[in-house]
């Protein structure tokens, strides 16, 4: 997607001749490109049916009929549905030729250019794993380069993903105008991006900042009205026209144009070459949409470049089709010193002054809240179908309908994360397409994970529902069996909360042993309840519980005490124009971390205490604000999908309150309802404190779990949560790039939209501080956040928008969002060093227990998911028990447990001759390969303890799965050997030397590894033939 923003008419800054000091004409990069979004606002469908099928069908033909062309090909998603369901063997032949000579070069190598913003860390790193590895495994190559044109500003945890994937090269384009045009002016959009402070240059790596004319060709063309340089004209949709004549087709070189063409591309090339440190122009030839008819793109660029290189001289320079590489081999060989960026970001972005992208972070709740669930789910998918393949290699449970399911959903999280995916920047049509992939993967991994939990073992022998939990005589309506499941590598001790029918229940674990637990009424319904239970569960382990109903009060056995009914008091509604004395009638709500105290006054947050302090109380208060947008673009800036234009400051969004509290021994409750008009009936916003109960030393009490409820909300209204407290920060904030690291956010003004220009994205975590304490949120999909006053922490949840901008009404980007969202935050409050775990807060939050209701007969699983080839009982598992527990040290995060499928050598030569020699890899997936990354949460002196390096030994981990004999260190998408990988050196101005690993393997044990702060390490993992 790209914007048309008004360019100033050309000029020619540089010497007349067009040549350098050195008398050298300059050398132009002529890069071919087509950016084709996998979404935004066409669906897949309609945009592989209208042109994107054609792109890469008739590259790969004009290619063929010159050596000199060259294409550069970025997201694999479209890639991938023509080579398997559009490209003839033919083509296939072509492309597989076009490769190998490097004319066909594949950028980034992702499923998709994904956003930088709103994106997560583990989501980053599937989309480009699943695309690296069909690269590989079909090609045998590895991309090294980034072109990351369209993105809405730059993470600084992109540069350091990509340098752990082998990448030479990184590629920005979109950061603020105003930066962007004193860094052309100083010759600073080159640079060595240290983007890890923990890491600093051992994952830099040298990135190129596009100028003002970004991924584009211009289209003004001063002797034409027609679109510069794109000949095969506007794509057209639904299908592309039966004559081949396209809309604004560009007028065709001939001998009367080739001069002005000539031109004005010489001119646009010397206004570059101006903003950079050498003679060598990246030149991009391609927009949105384009070479869908390559024969007349090419036919038409070739005479006119043949003409400006027989006229080199007169113009100073020439042009010559390239790769990105070939442009970035001409760089690294310039041999020049460049300065270094440190770990900052270009977030947020700004186009214009009143053009702030900050509005992205929050649209599109929805689908922000379901590709984080389908995400968590698959890593809980994964983890759990590896854990089976190990122990019941020749299970019930089919490894091909395995892997098939588990595919579908890697494809759909994937997709999601394009930047006009996940950012909720599409259009209707494109977001309900997205949540379709997404649930429908989703459903079919939920049948996975029922399979995988319910048939682990000889089906002639009892299941845990035909155990000694079922009674003779026992109605079965009256009991429900669920299973938790722990995804992920730390023993954890938590609360978990099933909605049931009943108001009696106790609740018993694999033993057979009562379970604290609580029942009350849902906040949601007054017809169901919430069962809370407390589970503990080591890592990467599941428990089957029973939950027993009954009708009626259970007052004889012992065994009722374990359950409490919890029962709570409602306050009456209080409006805001009776708020004349506050803070005299105080209630606390107290567990062993905290006292919070809710004034009857207000129905509002008072205070906190965090007890293990100074016992000082933080003032605190919590409610709804909303921002009103201007909706008529004669009136002054909008706000829509991307951009947040406040029409002013955020007034209250509700003018009364109702709460209720329900005091518990496993959790106490706080239900605050506000009503946008006194007298309403119905509330419009509402927020859930749960205030958990400490249980011997396991349990979090510092976690305060909340959930919100938004919407429908009015037209041009944009939500925030605002947590004001005494808190003495500044405004300055602390926000997440993308759940990787933490990043200081200090409160700046500008002459003009200075409120959304300091609005950030918040992933997973956000947080303000002072001397003594610091208040955390910590969050289940991405907001926007900022700190507009002194102790203030607001996260904006939910946007409706519609304005008359012709651009957003003619692609229907107008964010008419009337949905109701309900997205959770933890938040903690505490010292620095007791709220330091909140990078595993954040992940816990994310990786939260699975729970699974069974609520079938077992034959009726049998029958769904098993598919043999012959009798079960015929076969003996080779493993005779369950997988045991696999526990990290806390600050170790088990980032990745899976089986990937992809079939290829390790060894990067020996795979090379599979392919030469025709080898069909994609006939049997490798299912004896696992794919294994950890990471280390803390940074570099972030805790005295926890920011130390952690040796482990991964043999002795992982020997609850199985005995492993064979490990390898890959690169971040396991496409690389990493002893045999060498990245270029780049000299830098500060003349650190780049240290690429100071100890991949420490110790003469060949399983042990020392990970140090920040690392993300990568592994090959094979298992014995015992349990493989």
């Amino acid at each position: 997607m790209i914007f048309l923003i008004s360019i100033a008419v050309l000029c020619c800054c540089c010497l007349s001749n067009g040549l350098t000091d050195e008398n050298k004409p300059i050398q132009t990069f002529v890069i071919p490109h087509s950016h084709m979004d996998v979404g935004w606002v066409y669906t897949i469908q309609e945009s592989m049916r209208a042109y994107a099928a054609n792109v890469y069908t008739s590259v790969t033909e004009e290619l063929s009929k010159a050596k000199d062309r060259r294409f550069i090909a970025v997201e694999q998603e479209f890639f991938r549905l023509w080579w398997d369901t559009v490209a003839t063997d033919s083509h296939k032949r072509q492309v597989r030729q076009l490769v190998k000579e490097g004319r066909l070069e594949f950028i980034i190598g992702g499923q998709v250019m994904h956003d930088e913003a709103v994106t997560d860390l583990d989501d980053q790193i599937l989309q480009m794993t699943e695309g690296h590895g069909f690269l590989y495994e079909t090609f045998g190559v590895r991309p090294q380069f980034s072109w990351h044109v369209d993105p809405f500003g730059a993470s600084a945890t992109t540069p350091v993903l990509f340098a752990l994937a082998g990448f030479n090269g990184h590629l920005i384009s979109r950061i603020d105008y105003d930066l962007k045009d004193t860094m052309q002016k100083n010759k600073n959009l080159q640079f060595v991006w240290r983007g890890s402070p923990s890491l600093k240059s051992q994952q830099e790596i040298f990135t190129h900042t596009m100028d003002q004319f970004s991924y584009c060709t211009p289209s003004y063309l001063p002797f034409s009205n027609s679109s510069g340089f794109y000949w095969n004209g506007v794509a057209l949709f639904p299908d592309p026209p039966k004559d081949g004549v396209y809309p604004n087709m560009s007028l065709p070189v001939t001998k009367e144009t080739v001069h002005a063409y000539a031109q004005t591309m010489v001119e646009n090339i010397k206004q570059r070459a101006e903003w950079f440190r050498t003679n060598h122009v990246l030149w991009p030839w391609g927009c949105d949409k384009q070479f869908y008819n390559s024969s007349v793109q090419f036919n038409n660029m070739d005479p006119l470049m043949k003409y400006i290189n027989q006229n080199s001289k007169e113009f100073g320079v020439t042009v010559q089709y390239a790769t990105l590489s070939e442009y970035f081999q001409a760089m690294y060989q310039s041999n020049l010193t460049w300065d270094v960026r440190g770990s900052e970001d270009f977030l947020p972005y700004s186009t214009e002054p009143y053009q702030a992208w900050t509005g992205f972070y929050a649209s599109r709740n929805v689908l922000k809240g379901v590709a984080r669930q389908a995400s968590s789910q698959l890593h809980a998918a994964e983890t759990l179908f590896t854990l089976y393949r190990i122990s019941y290699p020749d299970g019930p449970v089919t490894k091909d309908w395995a892997l098939d399911k588990l595919k579908a959903l890697r494809w759909a999280v994937s997709e999601v994360q394009h930047h006009d995916g996940i950012t909720g920047t599409e259009s209707p049509k494109v977001a309900d397409m997205y949540l379709q992939h997404l649930m429908q993967a989703m459903m079919g991994v939920k049948e996975l994970q029922s399979a995988l939990f319910l048939l682990p073992h000889r089906l002639d022998k009892p299941s845990f529902l035909s155990s000694h939990y079922q009674r003779k005589g026992v109605d079965q309506e009256l009991e429900q069996h669920i299973i938790i499941y722990n995804p992920l590598a730390w023993n954890i001790t938590t609360i978990i909360n099933i909605t049931v029918t009943s108001l009696y229940a106790a609740v018993f674990d694999d033993e057979g042993h009562a379970v604290p637990a609580q029942i009350q009424r849902s906040a949601q319904s007054n017809v169901t309840n919430d069962l809370f239970i407390v589970v503990e569960l080591r890592g990467l382990q599941h428990r089957k519980y029973l939950i027993r109903f009954s009708q009626t009060t259970c007052s004889r056995s012992p065994k009722c005490s374990w359950t409490y009914k919890a029962k709570g008091v409602l306050f009456a509604r209080r409006n805001i124009k009776d708020w004349r004395k506050t803070g005299r009638r105080l209630l606390p709500v107290i567990n062993e971390c905290y006292k919070l105290m809710f004034d009857q006054d207000t129905n509002l947050l008072h205070s906190i205490t965090y007890l293990s302090q100074e016992k000082t109380p933080v003032m605190m208060t919590q409610d709804f604000w909303e921002y009103h947008a201007n909706g008529d673009v004669k009136e002054g800036p909008i706000s829509d999908n991307y951009v947040f234009s406040a029409n002013g400051s955020a007034v209250r969004a509700y003018k009364a309150v109702e709460m209720e509290i329900i005091p518990g021994k496993i959790v106490s409750e706080i239900r605050q309802y506000f009503y946008r008009e006194e007298g309403d009936k119905d509330y419009a916003y509402s927020i859930i404190t749960r205030v958990p109960e400490c249980f011997g030393s396991s349990v979090r009490c510092l976690r305060l779990e909340q959930t919100y409820s938004l919407g429908p909300l009015q037209l041009n209204t944009e939500v925030v949560l605002r947590t004001s407290s005494s808190l003495k920060n500044n405004r300055t904030l602390y926000t997440d790039d993308n759940g990787y690291q933490m990043m200081k956010r200090p409160y700046r003004k500008f002459t003009n939209n200075t409120l959304a220009r300091n609005y950030f994205p918040m992933v997973r975590a956000a947080y303000i501080e002072d001397n003594v304490s610091r208040l955390v949120l910590v969050s289940d999909r991405a907001h926007g956040v900022s700190s507009q006053d002194n102790g203030q922490l607001e996260v904006m949840l939910h946007r409706r928008l519609w304005n008359n901008l012709a651009w957003n009404l003619g692609y229907n980007l107008t964010l008419n969002d009337s949905s109701v969202v309900r997205p959770t935050l933890w938040m903690m409050l505490g010292s620095i060093s007791a709220t330091a775990t909140h990078q595993r807060e954040g992940i816990e939050l994310q990786h939260r227990p699975v729970v699974m209701v069974i609520d079938q007969p077992l034959n009726q699983v049998r029958q769904s998911f098993v598919h043999e080839e012959k009798p079960w009982q015929e076969r003996e598992p080779r493993s005779n028990s369950p997988a045991q527990s696999v526990v990290l040290p806390p600050n170790l995060h088990l980032l990745s447990l899976s089986i990937p499928g992809w079939n290829y050598c390790a060894n990067h030569d020996v795979h090379l001759s599979h392919l030469h020699a025709g080898k069909d890899l994609h006939s049997e997936p490798d299912y004896d390969r696992v794919l294994l990354r950890i990471m280390h949460l803390f940074e570099e002196g972030e805790d005295p303890e926890l920011s130390k390096p952690v040796t482990i030994n991964l043999k002795e981990v992982l020997q609850g799965i199985g005995e492993v004999k064979v490990l390898e260190e890959r690169s971040l998408t396991g496409t690389s050997d990493i002893t045999h990988l060498q990245r270029w050196k780049w000299k830098t101005v500060d003349k650190l030397e780049t240290n690429e690993k100071t100890c991949w393997r420490c110790g003469n044990d060949a399983f042990t590894v020392t990970i140090s702060p920040k690392e993300i390490r990568t592994f090959f993992v094979h298992f014995s033939s015992k349990n493989i």
